[in-house]
């Protein structure tokens, strides 16, 4: 007998395939009846120099010409406000506003020219976490779907889970903080952007993912510095708000090995096999210790919290960095726009001024240095972009509007070469003049680093073969 919201059902009494998948799918962290993909047995990493990625996302897009691609040279209309320093890099100038980063640009590489045509975030986002163009026309619409191409982050955590032992890691492959993008956006109805999950892959493979509040609809964590009582990082689906706690997996659990046991008579041995394993899996991730520890800021000293800045992409690196010192494989933070523009900079340019800047300064380079310290930069790719870039034609009152047909982006460990620069651009800096470069060479390039051929097959839920990357080309110039 099946107790599903209050209903006594049995099989033969009526219950419907349907049904049950519309249980499952409301089961344990959102995880539904997973599709059996067909996929034939995926080989593992092996031969990268990277061990782990973190990937820091600056939704809404940075001025190139605010940041690494500043033209001095440009006309007063077009080369901005700020004024270029000279950094560890020979022939680098970056924005005076950038002076931590700049002292280190001896770790890092900047490609000075990615291109793409996606000039909306969603569709933008999307391609830049998977490398491929988003299916849904630009204007169609804003939200993720389960037609969408999955992210680098859950092809690295589908791996992972098929190695020996893969699916009993208490850690998972793949992590997002501090909240999914789009969670903390004030729309009329909550966001769920495209880019970030597992999309045909299955949701067996979307990240683990943590939700930190803000404090009203003004309110913008990301500019202000977060206190311990707000900075708990727990994992989304056992926030307090939803009365899911450690305490209540029994009972939960209980239910799914209900729905478990009456799946067994319609869809047979091999698909709850497959099911279960997932179910197991977000448990264990969900209870893990280890898991836990590594989200608990409070275990770094006041000093170090300090050198990456209390506010919440200072703190949501930091535990990136813990993260991938435990073991998780590609950990992306999401700087988001929870009041407004934020990165997508239309109006004017004071929060590059007030926030962004100072607060990306200081973020990307205490990460850089506590990993080079720890002796982890060698084994931890770091990628810093944004989706797009900004016209090289301001507003009045020096904001920028979308402009994806060049932008720049930060590449650094795990054998990249430091103190250089990849890609020239136009005398505006609105379009690559040399080496462009895509978002499917940059998903090639992390695939590489991290031991992944980018040819790599995978079957879809149609049984036909796709490929993890198509058409992108492996940046061997950026490697010593």
């Amino acid at each position: 007998m099946l107790h599903i919201l209050g209903r006594r059902q049995t099989v033969c009494d009526g219950l419907t395939r349907r049904e049950l998948i519309q249980a499952g799918g409301a089961g344990l962290l959102g995880l539904s009846l997973p599709k059996v993909l067909q996929a034939e047995a995926a080989p593992s990493f092996s031969g990268g120099r990277a061990k782990s990625v973190i990937f820091l996302h600056l939704f809404g897009g940075p001025s190139q010409l605010e940041s690494f691609d500043m033209k001095p040279g440009a006309p007063a209309d077009i080369r901005g406000p700020f004024k270029p320093i000279a950094s560890r890099t020979p022939g680098l100038q970056i924005c005076e506003h950038l002076r931590r980063t700049a002292q280190v640009s001896d770790k890092m590489c900047v490609v000075r020219t990615m291109t793409h045509p996606y000039n909306d975030h969603s569709g933008a986002g999307h391609y830049l976490q998977t490398g491929h163009p988003w299916h849904i026309p630009i204007g169609g619409g804003f939200n993720a779907t389960p037609k969408d191409w999955p992210s680098m982050g859950s092809v690295v955590e589908y791996l992972g889970q098929r190695v020996p032992g893969g699916l009993k890691r208490d850690l998972p492959n793949y992590a997002v903080v501090p909240n999914s993008l789009g969670r903390l956006q004030e729309f009329a109805y909550r966001l769920v952007r495209p880019g970030e999950y597992a999309g045909w892959l299955g949701k067996g493979y979307d990240p683990l993912t943590t939700a930190i509040e803000k404090r009203d609809a003004q309110d913008d964590p990301y500019y202000r510095n977060c206190t311990d009582e707000e900075l708990t990082f727990e994992i989304e689906g056992l926030v307090k708000n939803t009365g899911l706690t450690l305490n209540r997996m029994d009972a939960r659990k209980s239910l799914l090995e209900q729905f478990s046991a009456q799946q067994h008579v319609v869809d047979g041995d091999r698909a709850v096999a497959e099911y279960d394993q997932f179910q197991q899996r977000a448990l264990a991730l969900v209870a893990s210790e280890k898991t836990r520890q590594a989200l608990d800021i409070r275990r770094e000293s006041d000093k170090l919290r300090d050198n990456y800045g209390r506010h919440l992409f200072g703190q949501s690196t930091l535990i990136a960095r813990r993260l991938v010192e435990a073991g998780v494989r590609f950990v992306t933070v999401q700087w988001d726009s929870p009041t407004g523009y934020g990165w997508d900079s239309h109006v004017n340019s004071k929060d590059l001024l007030d926030n962004l800047l100072p607060k990306f300064d200081q973020s990307l380079s205490a990460l850089l240095t506590d990993l080079d310290e720890r002796g982890l930069l060698d084994e931890t790719l770091v990628v810093a972009l944004g989706e797009m870039g900004r016209t090289p034609k301001p507003t009045p009152s020096w904001g920028r509007g979308h402009w994806s047909t060049l932008f720049p982006a930060v590449l650094a460990g795990a054998g990249i070469r430091g103190g250089v620069t990849y890609g020239t651009s136009d005398k505006d800096a609105a379009y690559p003049v040399e080496r462009a470069s895509s978002p499917e060479d940059l998903a090639a390039t992390i695939y590489y680093a991290l031991g992944i051929d980018p040819e790599l097959q995978f079957k879809d839920a149609q049984g036909r073969p796709s490929s993890i990357v198509q058409g992108g080309r492996v940046l061997h110039e950026l490697f010593g």
